[in-house]
């Protein structure tokens, strides 16, 4: 472990600054403002650009500069400070450090090899359903497996993926391997999940089942 990924973790033991960095994760790479983060956690604007900018010196959030009404030229004021996530802010913490990602690039790459891809979706829906709280939201359920579930018209999309850089490398593997486990997460509930790809989250999403 380096020391960026000590100061990363430290700076998320902080449970408002860790509400500051899901707001703006949830924004789904749209730039956020300190406005919108303090509005949302109930905090002063002060308060709110303190926590953001310490995520930025942590590496987790990025700035960006604009200017939201849109307006150009003179009078137009100066650029909203805004924040987004960081496109490499992904942190590994052990002490002595282990290489977990190795061994889970090896283990992705003999199912392939293997043609087990059949076992291993299996496993995933089997492993949803053993570790889901059946008195949970399914927010709740998809957020406590590391996905960052934001409801809107009848949808649920995922904006954070927990497997994103193996699946970078093994896409059709690990993509099932997620959605096996959502479906095993969710399979007693009104969502249905499914295979949907877009840039800048999980390859899942869910949609409420369809009732005669």
């Amino acid at each position: 472990m380096d020391d960026t990924g000590l100061n990363a973790v430290s700076t998320l033991a902080d449970r408002v600054r860790r509400a500051a960095y899901r707001e703006v994760a949830s924004a789904g790479g749209a730039p956020v403002g300190r406005d919108d983060v303090a509005a949302s956690l109930g905090i002063g604007r002060t308060l709110a650009a303190h926590h953001l900018d310490k995520l930025v010196d942590a590496g987790l959030l990025e700035v960006t500069y604009a200017r939201r009404s849109g307006r150009t030229g003179p009078g137009a004021g100066r650029p909203a400070k805004l924040y987004r996530v960081a496109a490499d802010a992904e942190h590994e913490v052990s002490l002595p450090p282990r290489t977990y990602r190795t061994a889970a690039e090896l283990l992705a790459e003999a199912v392939e090899r293997t043609g087990a891809e059949v076992a291993l979706f299996d496993v995933a829906r089997t492993h949803g359903r053993a570790t889901r709280t059946p008195s949970a939201e399914v927010a709740d359920r998809l957020e406590a497996h590391g996905y960052l579930p934001v409801e809107a018209d009848g949808r649920i999309e995922l904006r954070n993926c927990p497997y994103h850089r193996l699946a970078e490398q093994f896409p059709p593997l690990i993509c099932g391997m997620s959605l096996a486990t959502v479906e095993g997460l969710v399979e007693d509930t009104a969502w249905s999940a499914r295979m949907d790809p877009a840039p800048g989250r999980c390859c899942v999403t869910l949609s409420k089942n369809k009732t005669d």
